[in-house]
């Protein structure tokens, strides 16, 4: 029998340095004795690093941290020489407590304890910014999100560039063949783990296991980025669900998506400002926006349809494992078939997932039950809507003339007849193709339903 991991005592933020002729950020940790290095190389500079270079890399030193504190999740994170202000200190702790809100439910662990100790930064003056034209840069994952971001993007500003992150020596072909079809410039980042850190080692240093906060990881690096390459707003695809909880639970929240929330976005948008020195607008195009308007605008775009593919087993760390194909079964392929399915003949989501939909497979009733609430337990810890928008494609899905021999979709809508949509009751399909909440959406960005 394995031994638990145990909690360790401190996690320490050793040192950071960014090279900006190479572009190579190292950042170093420690928890108890233990020592990590991560390397995240971006775009190289011509310059010696500036403010904004070093403040924008900073923030990813600070975040990145997330990966190598979840090992043994001390009580105790020690800033070391890194001085921090105020609202910086706030933002950490609840990037730690919020980000790891799945990591600590599954491991039964209680972090509420956490303690950040360090010296204190003077909060920064204001240094008001010029007006530049729009040059937005693009964190593209491939999925149906960062395609329609893309797309309501390069209408209004042409000078829109993608930005990918991949492990060092290593590009994901699901990422690749849509990025492709956009025929727009790449930026590209790479990220190193410390080796301890990989799938093959983990499980043999007693390490805790699980979900960190990802996103806001790759915002700092696409932020840092932007910077060095004179991009002006850095665009995520981050829709309304993304908000919504996965889970409750006795001690608060559970939210998987919590670094693709709105709550991050504001934290982090309100940390760039403070800086006073990083000029780049962060916020997502996709923000007041249901699954399924996305799903809508996105089967509008039929030059994507073959070669998009959200399946997480695309995304494996260990190449062995990484499958260039849909698997077809995972709960993020059965949710991409379900918010598509309004929109999309069967036939043609048939043949997206490779002859494989999922929604003809009866074997998977009992995830779209999961999808649509029906199970009595929370919704899967995945990327995916919330469980009004899953009642709503399926009730809509069902609906279809075409979709009559579909046997799941029968099933689930008589299950679900006179049940209500049980987050927001008042939202019918028609209200979820509206702009719904709050958003950081500049005028020049705005697609047009938000103007009106």
């Amino acid at each position: 029998m394995i031994d638990r991991p145990r909690r360790g005592n401190r996690f320490r933020y050793d040192a950071y340095r960014f090279d900006a002729p190479s572009g190579l950020l190292t950042c170093r940790y420690s928890l108890d004795d233990r020592r990590f290095e991560e390397q995240i190389r971006v775009p190289a500079g011509t310059q010696p690093v500036d403010e904004a270079a070093d403040a924008a890399a900073r923030l990813v030193f600070l975040l990145a941290g997330v990966s190598y504190y979840k090992t043994a999740a001390p009580p105790l994170i020690d800033l070391g020489e890194v001085a921090v202000t105020d609202l910086e200190r706030e933002f950490l702790r609840g990037f730690y407590l919020d980000g790891l809100g799945e990591f600590a439910y599954r491991n039964q662990l209680d972090l509420t304890d956490l303690h950040i100790e360090g010296p204190r930064a003077a909060p920064a003056r204001a240094t008001p910014s010029q007006p530049q034209p729009p040059r937005p840069l693009v964190p593209f994952g491939g999925g149906i999100d960062s395609i329609v971001a893309v797309d309501l993007v390069r209408a209004a500003h042409p000078d829109t560039a993608l930005f990918v992150v991949n492990w060092q020596g290593d590009r994901f072909a699901a990422i690749e063949a849509p990025a492709a079809v956009t025929q727009l410039p790449v930026v590209r980042a790479e990220r190193t783990l410390d080796p301890a850190l990989h799938p093959r080692t983990a499980g043999n240093q007693r390490f805790f296991n699980g979900h960190v906060p990802v996103t806001g990881i790759l915002s700092a690096v696409a932020v840092l980025t932007a910077v060095l390459t004179g991009r002006n707003s850095v665009v995520m695809s981050n829709e309304w669900s993304a908000s919504s909880a996965t889970v409750d639970t006795a001690n608060g929240v559970v939210n998987h998506q919590y670094s693709k929330s709105l709550a991050f976005e504001a934290g982090y948008r309100e940390v760039l400002a403070a800086t006073s020195v990083i000029d780049v607008d962060f916020f997502s195009a996709l923000r007041p926006y249901s699954e399924l308007w996305v799903a809508e605008r996105f089967a509008r775009l039929p030059q994507y349809h073959r070669h998009f593919r959200s399946c997480n087993r695309a995304f494996h760390i260990d190449r062995a494992k990484r499958l260039d194909h849909w698997c077809g079964h995972c709960d993020k392929c059965c949710f991409i078939d379900l918010i598509l399915a309004p929109f999309l003949r069967g036939e043609d989501l048939a043949a997206i997932f490779g002859g494989a939909e999922p929604l003809a497979d009866p074997a998977l009733i009992d995830r779209f039950r999961a999808l649509v609430g029906l199970t009595g337990t929370s919704k899967p810890f995945e990327c995916v809507g919330d469980v009004t928008e899953s009642r709503t494609a399926l009730r809509l899905a069902a609906a279809r003339s075409d979709r009559a021999g579909t046997a799941t979709l029968r099933q689930l809508a008589a299950e679900l007849t006179g049940l209500p949509q049980p987050d927001l009751p008042d939202l019918d399909a028609a209200a979820l193709m509206r702009p719904l909440g709050p958003h950081f959406i500049p005028s020049g960005y705005a697609p047009q339903d938000l103007l009106v």
